[in-house]
């Protein structure tokens, strides 16, 4: 009995030095920490990360570590949103994001979105052997014969399986409870009338509200695709939580006042996609194509569209409509910006959440174009570090995730970018990137 003391205090020794060497996966040091929640940045914290997790912060020793990695001189921001995506190749774009620490993307409906190509999405974005972002997605679109997206847009959209026709109202009740039992966000609902011509119908009201009711009644959010004011309005008559873009939307907060009240009683959350806008506007600026080219990340085929006379006569159309709006013949982007992102700031201020979206799509790139997104908030007089928020937390609650992503606190999903330059004294610095972590992991980035 006298021996067995001692080895008791041995075997605990060894138990307790081992867990002590094994408390953290990974312990970042010293780092300059922008949560994500809107709080000024914390200099020289240290954050412990375990089973893909943070863990703990602050009060970090690296001692009891597998690894480390010394943030002296560095900043540290939350893991990247996405909100407004289409991708027809998922397998050659997903690493394009993680390449720019979007970690998360929401991935809002398309014509090769079918619920097997959903499920193999989800599917990718769930392991970290491959660079690959966690997925959201709506259901598929919910619109009717002859408009948009059909009518407006090619693409592979077949009835009952990339898009849902909806022929009356009577249907709906069925449609609701067939997509509810997938893994979706909510259901996407195109109300618009379309974004060019040819114009087509908007769809009734009678069906909007029914369609908001039925998934109301399963547990899901409506995603509204809108493109004017008067879309908007309609939305906010049923009572729909989420606004799928802010371009296309002009707010006068003397005039608009019936419309401002629906906004602040439902207040709903917007995605951005001031891309949109810059995108159209990429035939005109040589420039901007040769600093994409710079990134090495993305092929000529990307490029493709740069000189297609129909695409430049488009940039021509909208910057015409952009200097008869503005009463201004030479007019640059920062013009624009500061008409959009000033409605976006007045609304935020008073209660009204954006997440950031880019709708990828021609000029509008994969994972580059999140970091353009942010510029431009930038360039219209939002700070630094309210866009941030808004590309991570914010992101994040619109998708319910909050619990796990969208900040970097303790117990949530280590979903981190480590930047060599402060993005609070310029947006631009977002993409200073160092490191992508996805669960606490290191991922792997495009060699350029």
């Amino acid at each position: 009995m006298r021996y067995l003391i001692p080895l008791i205090f041995v075997c605990c020794f060894v138990a307790c030095t081992s867990n002590q060497q094994h408390q953290f996966d990974l312990v970042i040091s010293n780092v300059n920490l922008i949560d994500g929640t809107g709080k000024p940045i914390q200099s020289k914290v240290s954050i412990g990360i375990k089973d893909g997790r943070v863990t703990a912060l602050d009060s970090v020793s690296i001692e009891g570590a597998k690894n480390s990695i010394d943030g002296t001189g560095k900043f540290l921001i939350p893991g990247l949103f996405d909100c407004h995506v289409h991708t027809s190749k998922f397998e050659k774009d997903f690493p394009r994001f993680m390449h720019y620490g979007v970690t998360s993307i929401f991935i809002t409906g398309g014509s090769s979105c079918t619920n097997e190509y959903y499920a193999e999405m989800r599917k990718h974005g769930n392991q970290d052997s491959v660079p690959a972002p966690i997925v959201f997605h709506t259901s598929q679109h919910f619109s009717m014969e002859g408009r948009h997206p059909v009518k407006t847009y090619q693409g592979n959209w077949v009835d009952g399986k990339t898009i849902f026709l909806v022929k009356d109202t009577v249907q709906i009740e069925a449609l609701v409870k067939q997509v509810t039992q997938y893994p979706n966000v909510g259901i996407k609902l195109t109300i618009e009338d379309g974004p060019h011509p040819p114009w087509v119908e908007r769809i009734p009201q009678d069906f909007i509200n029914k369609i908001q009711k039925e998934a109301s009644k399963n547990g899901k959010e409506v995603f509204a695709h809108v493109s004017d004011n008067i879309e908007l309005e309609m939305a906010m008559d049923a009572g729909i939580q989420n606004i799928v873009h802010w371009t296309g939307l002009d707010i006068d907060f003397e005039k608009d006042t019936v419309l401002l009240k629906k906004l602040y009683a439902i207040k709903p959350s917007f995605i951005t996609t001031l891309m949109i806008d810059k995108g159209f506007l990429y035939p005109l600026h040589p420039e901007w194509v040769e600093a994409v080219r710079r990134e090495n990340v993305y092929d000529e085929e990307d490029f493709a569209k740069i000189n297609d006379p129909r695409y430049l006569a488009r940039s021509e159309d909208i910057i015409g409509s952009w200097r008869n709006f503005l009463n201004k013949e030479e007019i640059g982007l920062k013009d624009i910006m500061a008409v959009q992102v000033g409605d976006i700031k007045e609304l935020s201020e008073n209660g009204i959440d954006f997440a950031l979206g880019t709708d990828t799509g021609p000029f509008v790139l994969p994972g580059y174009s999140l970091h353009e997104e942010m510029q431009l908030l930038q360039m219209g007089g939002m700070e630094p570090l309210d866009i941030i928020k808004m590309a991570t937390l914010n992101a994040a609650e619109m998708m319910h995730a909050q619990d796990s992503l969208g900040s970097i606190e303790n117990g949530k999903l280590a979903n981190m970018v480590l930047l060599n330059e402060n993005p609070l004294e310029d947006i631009q610095n977002t993409l200073s990137i160092n490191t992508v972590f996805k669960r606490g992991k290191i991922q792997m980035r495009i060699e350029r």
